[in-house]
């Protein structure tokens, strides 16, 4: 995940008036809080965990980055740990022989900061595979966004049998270059509403910014990840967050965080989000 402002106090001042003169506002800026972007999946690979410290909302400067933390994953079901080393600006577990998420599994990351001890837990839920992905060339005139490009959908199958919550992300030609985040409840949008059928229509192409189609030799990857009903929660407020706008956006509020402080009269409060995944996935090249 990219750098996110998971506290932000925000100061509303005026009316909706015709002026246009320009007015400074003096916006406080706040105190600065450690940010913990942590998200281990079943790949195998360099599994990787950051913390920053919170800068103020208009701050342009980078997040400044926490180096001096302590950081052990624990796999409660196993009783296995895995130790995490600061290299690269970041913490680091090279799980590239083996991978350290399990379906089913529960985890607790264990952090030691400032004297402290801050601790979260999450479960690793089951994932679907994608079955395929497909494409389509549209003019202006046949899409419903206006735009000539390619348009791209997945195919996947929701599991039966229980709610199942998860996160579609899309790439163009590599993992850098993210296209658009989407969220499903069993395939849907709701829950109740589906269990093991196939994923809805406007879902399987969600993958596809309609703002800009994909291109000829567009490589789309996508990856479907599956959250525990926590960790989607947490996923959906910061997505409401990040992209709210607009007259009728919704109000700016504070994210919440599942690490908890388990010292005694501790004093250090982590934000982000201890969070982990299965995950499916898939890739086509336009031709």
């Amino acid at each position: 995940m990219k750098k996110i402002l998971f506290y932000i106090v925000i100061v509303c001042l005026g009316a909706l008036t015709a002026c246009t003169d320009t007015i400074n506002l003096n916006v406080p800026k706040g105190q600065s809080f450690p940010v913990l972007d942590a998200w281990v999946t079943t790949e195998p690979g360099i599994q990787k965990i950051r913390i920053t410290m919170s800068v103020p909302y208009t701050d342009q400067a980078p997040a400044p980055i926490v180096s001096d933390a302590k950081i052990i994953l624990n796999d409660l079901t196993t009783g296995d740990s895995y130790p995490f080393l600061f290299k690269d600006n970041l913490y680091q577990y090279d799980a590239t022989n083996k991978a350290i998420g399990v379906v089913g599994h529960v985890y607790k990351l264990h952090v030691e900061l400032q004297g402290e001890i801050l601790e979260g837990i999450d479960t690793i839920k089951r994932v679907p595979p994608i079955d395929s992905m497909t494409y389509e060339y549209k003019a202006k005139g046949e899409s419903t966004s206006g735009k000539e490009g390619y348009y791209c959908r997945f195919y996947a199958i929701d599991i039966k049998g229980a709610t199942d919550y998860y996160w579609i992300r899309s790439y163009r030609n590599d993992s850098l270059h993210r296209v658009r985040d989407e969220f499903s409840i069993d395939g849907s949008y709701s829950e109740g509403v589906s269990d093991g059928a196939q994923f809805i229509l406007p879902i399987a192409q969600s993958i596809t910014d309609g703002q800009h189609p994909w291109l000829l030799n567009d490589k789309v990857i996508m990856r479907l990840s599956s959250c525990s009903k926590p960790s989607f929660d947490f996923l959906k407020q910061v997505d409401q967050q990040v992209n709210a706008g607009g007259l009728f956006a919704k109000v700016l509020e504070n994210v919440k965080s599942n690490m908890q402080n388990t010292t005694t009269n501790g004093k250090v409060k982590l934000l982000g989000w201890f969070g982990t995944s299965a995950v499916s996935r898939a890739e086509i090249t336009i031709k």
